[in-house]
């Protein structure tokens, strides 16, 4: 009879099973219509999974999602929106190793960094969650005016927001940039950091299990190169934040904005550090001021 153990000893070890992840579109996780992946690799190079290379085709479906999306987004009341954003946090709470790992490997970082990156970038998602039933508050306005009339100016939010995710901050930077816009009102359609996806993608699993409703948030991984200039140009898009586009990209983007009068988010050329205390001013930039007049007396 064969040597049991002699057996055991010879069996060859398992062979992992890569991961291809999917977009996130309209609540769920299409392949590219492309049919075209890419390998992700961490800092130091070694193979994590693959991930679907976002086309032209898929860019504009997202853009259906988050149109459809936001007129019962923006239209909820803004306790509901936040206590929905707050869920994502507890959400994220409950994923926090999964997310540790991911930006450990991701960003190179040893784990203690890890850790408080991803602690951070909770503590502003309940930041900005807190954030949406005070806008109207702190910037909406009661406005004096010489005359028999009421004069209110009321924040609403812009529309549909196009953003290219930080390249290189692959979970607090893309927490600190779209947290903002579901604050407001608006939807989104995000490029991640092509580089840098995986913690993106996990967001995108807790926000398809949490109470954000479909096509609010619709995440594609691909070139923030081959996407930005079709985000830029879209009719249905009202805003483009293009903080992941590489700096001599910008010009243009702003260029191709320009042809359908897109508001275009001013920022800096090297990416911020995204662990300083957050802005109101960002909640400012996704927001269009209505003005109302009403006559006094019947």
């Amino acid at each position: 009879m064969p040597d049991r153990k002699a057996t055991e000893r010879k069996a060859p070890a398992r062979v992992a099973v890569a991961k291809t992840y999917k977009l996130f579109i309209g609540g769920k996780f299409p392949r590219s219509e492309s049919g075209r992946s890419y390998p992700v690799t961490g800092a130091g190079g070694e193979f994590l999974a693959n991930a679907a290379h976002a086309s032209r085709k898929d860019l504009r479906d997202a853009v259906v999602a988050a149109r459809t999306a936001f007129p019962g987004w923006s239209g909820a009341t803004a306790y509901n929106r936040g206590q929905v954003l707050y869920r994502v946090a507890e959400l994220m709470e409950g994923r926090r190793e999964q997310f540790v790992a991911e930006v450990a490997a991701s960003e190179g970082l040893p784990a203690r960094a890890a850790q408080a990156t991803v602690d951070t970038a909770i503590d502003r998602w309940v930041w900005y969650a807190g954030w949406t039933d005070k806008i109207a508050t702190v910037l909406g306005a009661a406005n004096p005016v010489a005359g028999p009339y009421f004069s209110f100016s009321v924040p609403e939010p812009t529309g549909v927001v196009g953003v290219l995710a930080p390249r290189r901050s692959s979970l607090l930077g893309l927490v600190s940039v779209l947290a903002p816009v579901l604050a407001t009102g608006c939807t989104a359609v995000v490029v991640s950091s092509a580089e840098r996806p995986l913690p993106a993608i996990t967001l995108s699993e807790v926000l398809a299990t949490s109470d954000v409703p479909a096509g609010v948030v619709n995440l594609l991984t691909g070139r923030a190169a081959e996407l930005g200039p079709w985000l830029a140009a879209h009719g249905d898009v009202n805003a483009l934040d293009p903080t992941g586009a590489d700096p001599a990209d910008r010009a243009e983007l702003a260029r191709a904005a320009a042809g359908t009068v897109k508001r275009v988010l001013r920022v800096p050329d090297e990416e911020p550090d995204w662990t300083r205390r957050p802005d109101v001013a960002r909640l400012r930039r996704y927001l269009e001021v209505k003005t109302v007049w009403h006559p006094m007396g019947g």
